[in-house]
């Protein structure tokens, strides 16, 4: 049933509600067009961005973890992981602590081709980040980790409340 939108308040939560709809489908849009660009699929790009957001907490992400982060079989993520390493983007790294791990990190050539498509987008975000205060910053960024750990959340449950397809029944 549609709710009346009255109040200040309710009026910003619809407005920021609709500009973070519009900012996850421009993202994706930017996403496909990175992907396409470099003859990558919607997973392999999802793939990418696990593996560049792991090297960035400084804990690689291992084949294993990829799958499980994908939803994807082990026989899959091989698949992917060997077709991102012939483009060369991704490469596969012995853990040094122990050398049966493997370690997937982003790949010199991934690296530069990523680069340089989204440093026009990185700068345009400087631009932007640089018209606000640290304080405001502040609260834009528990802002978007609150939404984002919700979104997450949302993911999960969608996942889990998801029927199993044929192939992956254990029955």
């Amino acid at each position: 049933m549609y709710r009346r939108r009255d109040t200040r308040r309710d009026l910003l939560i619809a407005e920021i509600t609709a500009e973070l709809r519009r900012y996850g489908v421009d993202a994706q849009h930017v996403g496909h067009a990175f992907a396409g660009q470099h003859g990558l699929n919607v997973t392999d790009l999802q793939a990418l961005i696990a593996v560049m957001d792991a090297e960035l907490t400084g804990a690689p992400i291992t084949p294993g973890r990829l799958g499980e982060h994908l939803g994807i079989s082990s026989g899959s993520v091989t698949a992917l992981i060997d077709r991102l390493e012939r483009a060369g983007h991704i490469r596969r790294d012995r853990d040094p602590t122990d050398r049966r791990r493997v370690l997937l990190r982003y790949a010199d050539r991934g690296a530069a081709l990523a680069m340089d498509f989204f440093r026009p987008l990185g700068e345009r975000t400087d631009r932007v980040m640089s018209g606000f205060r640290d304080d405001e910053l502040e609260v834009v960024y528990r802002f978007i980790t609150a939404m984002g750990a919700s979104l997450r959340e949302h993911r999960d449950m969608v996942r889990a409340a998801r029927p199993e397809s044929p192939r992956r029944r254990t029955d």
